[in-house]
């Protein structure tokens, strides 16, 4: 284009040029849309800084000629970002780029949380992507936008729709033993949402301190401090929350994961459920259950929910975040019928309820028993990728101990203890691209021991994947009996 009369050693005139070159796309636009895209492009440039400030314009007559289109779109252009303050004009004077412009558009980022592209990835929490049922689900969004009624897509009960309450009431009293009024489930975006809610309806009633399990999930002392109440660290013993502790504490809310703990592994025991609901009743006070991966246990049919138990005193929180995908962000919260209603009003005013046609679609997938047959697909897999990651660990890691129940998504292995401690083992993991976590990276409690604790994710490693995995893994930290490097060639 050189009837402009650009030219490269003036200042402006090459960043001028590059813009130019960025408006062809936006006038072979369809003649309708050309205006828009012209002005949208125009725009982009002065933004991202290709037009920089005080840069002249061509006349409209010549950037018309060098675009091939009218002089009366480029015009109206001008005028139109005039108006805006993108350009500044005087008569005789020509068109300027104007200075109210000032930072170039910033890169968009994703902030997802991502794996950290290692050789093996064990960091525990994310379960097998892969399995997500893609032609069931899409099946099922077909059937629901195909019979929803228009009526249907306006502002949906804050608690969720009554189809999707209904649908979760019969599967977690027929799976998870829970006492499930539908009027008192509150279809949320995942446990995190479920927990922010029941902190701020806490905070309202005059709480401000709630416990939390220590070791246990770093994520609950989060969302609790979030929501303006202290988290207190619990220590646990072998049956679980250590009540001692807890009455000692003066606390009257706890959040427990009782059926397969956070990060340890256990299971509560019945004398400790029972202490736990003892201390709840004696106090007036709240047990939350976070059933994460409830659904998954290996060696025998899973321990019922402990809200069963009594129902006025725990208030149950689940999703599908393990079962099918987290990015759904679909889950449910089971409150005491004390609680339920400060805690619909809190979720109407925090967001007016979750998508309809996610709601609709869910639903649908529970009814016809699609979500039972995930289930037990993901169960299988589970299954046979944590009983890869024993064999793996016995074979190259003689000694180790894999602890806890066989449940869930992740399962911890101490190694014998001429591994530690634990700081070198993973600098040498960290540096053999072997990404995991230890028990005490969720602890607020010093170790007892300089033993090494891992806590690993086994569910979205392929079993080929386990297997190599943990072969690298323990030709990376080799050690003699002595402690000293095993591995010929290092120091």
């Amino acid at each position: 284009m050189t009837s402009s009369g650009t030219n490269p050693g003036v200042p402006g005139q090459a960043s001028r040029a590059a813009a130019w070159e960025l408006l062809l796309p936006a006038v072979a636009a369809p003649a309708r849309a050309r205006g828009r895209s012209l002005r949208a492009a125009l725009r982009d440039a002065v933004r991202s800084g290709l037009l920089a400030p005080g840069t002249r314009l061509p006349p409209s007559r010549e950037l018309a000629a060098d675009l091939g289109v009218s002089r009366g779109l480029v015009t109206e252009a001008y005028e139109q970002l005039t108006a805006e303050g993108y350009l500044r004009s005087g008569r005789g004077a020509g068109t300027w780029v104007g200075e109210a412009v000032r930072a170039a558009r910033p890169p968009v980022r994703d902030l997802a949380p991502r794996s950290p592209g290692a050789r093996a990835d064990f960091v525990p929490g994310t379960p097998d992507l892969a399995l997500f049922p893609r032609a069931a689900w899409s099946a099922a969004q077909r059937g629901v936008l195909a019979e929803l009624p228009h009526h249907m897509l306006g502002y949906p009960d804050p608690r969720g729709l009554p189809r999707l309450r209904t649908a979760l009431a019969e599967l977690l009293a027929r799976r998870r033993g829970v006492v499930a009024d539908p009027e008192r489930i509150v279809v949320v975006s995942g446990v995190a949402q479920a927990t922010t809610l029941l902190g701020f309806v806490l905070h309202a009633r005059g709480v401000r301190a709630v416990g939390v399990e220590d070791p246990g999930s770093p994520e609950h002392g989060a969302l609790y401090t979030a929501a303006g109440l202290d988290a207190v660290p619990l220590p646990l013993d072998d049956e679980g929350l250590a009540v001692g502790r807890l009455r000692a504490s003066g606390v009257r809310a706890v959040v427990t994961t009782p059926a397969h703990q956070f990060p340890t592994g256990i299971a509560y025991s019945a004398r400790r459920r029972t202490e736990l609901l003892d201390w709840a009743r004696s106090v007036d006070g709240l047990v939350v259950e976070d059933d994460y991966d409830g659904d998954f246990r290996y060696d025998r049919a899973p321990v019922g929910a402990l809200q069963g138990l009594d129902p006025e005193h725990v208030a149950y929180t689940g999703s599908v975040s393990k079962s099918l995908a987290p990015g759904l962000r679909l889950g449910w919260l089971l409150a005491p019928a004390s609680l339920t209603e400060e805690v619909v009003e809190r979720k109407r005013t925090m967001d007016l309820g979750n998508p309809v046609v996610d709601q609709a679609l869910l639903a649908r997938f529970v009814e016809r028993g699609d979500y039972d047959r995930q289930l037990r697909r993901c169960q299988r897999a589970y299954r046979e990728r944590r009983d890869t990651l024993v064999a793996a660990l016995t074979e190259h890691f003689p000694g180790s101990e894999v602890t806890g129940v066989a449940a869930g998504l992740h399962a911890i292995a101490e190694l014998p203890g001429h591994h530690g401690p634990p700081h070198r083992f993973l600098e040498r993991a960290v540096a053999a691209g072997v990404a995991l976590r230890v028990l005490a990276d969720y602890t607020r409690s010093p170790p007892p021991d300089d033993a090494v604790r891992l806590v690993l994710g086994y569910a979205h490693v392929p079993p080929a994947r386990i297997r190599e995995g943990v072969r690298v893994l323990a030709e990376a930290t080799r050690l003699d009996r002595d402690g000293r490097d095993g591995v010929r060639g290092r120091s």
